[in-house]
């Protein structure tokens, strides 16, 4: 049995097999209805993967709308989002942008590292957390070493140090999330 995947601001680039929503009547989604309105018209439970590619930089309330997710998504399902990262000097160039990441950006929805605990009741479990960089940078190695975490974390600090000192210089491109639903 195939697995069910929403795919959230699918626009018209759906992900194959996947159940679309999306707020523009152009695109290429199964459903039309606006991301910054809740509840979605689905049912608790109901996805086992969640897509969400450039889109989260656009919704009006973030901590609502992830929340939104986890409500539709199975426990143990898997949100994947795709947004600029902070530094991204193409950030600006689209005026429909609101919301600004970096690869803490989701910390309030896991218990043991959220600065502010009373934000939200959803949990989600980090599994994978990149960070492209611009093309320069990639080429010299530094993407390599800001995303050593992955395959060794005790060097987590490679991450925070780039991210709190150096990414302005260093310019991040795009974050890749994989975060798992806990219920």
């Amino acid at each position: 049995m195939q697995k069910k995947i929403l795919d959230v601001g699918c626009g018209q680039n759906k992900f194959p097999g996947a159940t679309g929503i999306d707020a523009n009547r152009l695109s290429h989604a199964d459903v039309i209805h606006d991301l910054g309105t809740f509840p979605y018209p689905f049912a608790d439970d109901e996805f086992e993967e969640i897509i969400c590619r450039h889109v989260i930089e656009h919704v009006p309330d973030v901590l609502g709308f992830v929340t939104e997710l986890h409500r539709i998504t199975k426990p143990g399902g898997i949100l994947k989002i795709v947004t600029p990262h902070y530094s991204n000097p193409d950030w600006a160039t689209d005026p429909t942008h609101r919301n600004h990441f970096n690869s803490y950006s989701f910390t309030c929805f896991i218990p043991s590292r959220a600065p502010f605990p009373f934000y939200t009741t959803a949990e989600l479990k980090p599994l994978t957390t990149h960070v492209s960089l611009a093309n320069l940078w990639r080429a010299l190695g530094m993407e390599l070493l800001v995303n050593l975490d992955q395959r060794w974390p005790s060097f987590r600090f490679t991450r925070k140090f780039w991210e709190f000192y150096l990414s302005t210089i260093f310019r991040g491109k795009e974050l890749y999330f994989e975060l798992e639903v806990i219920k």
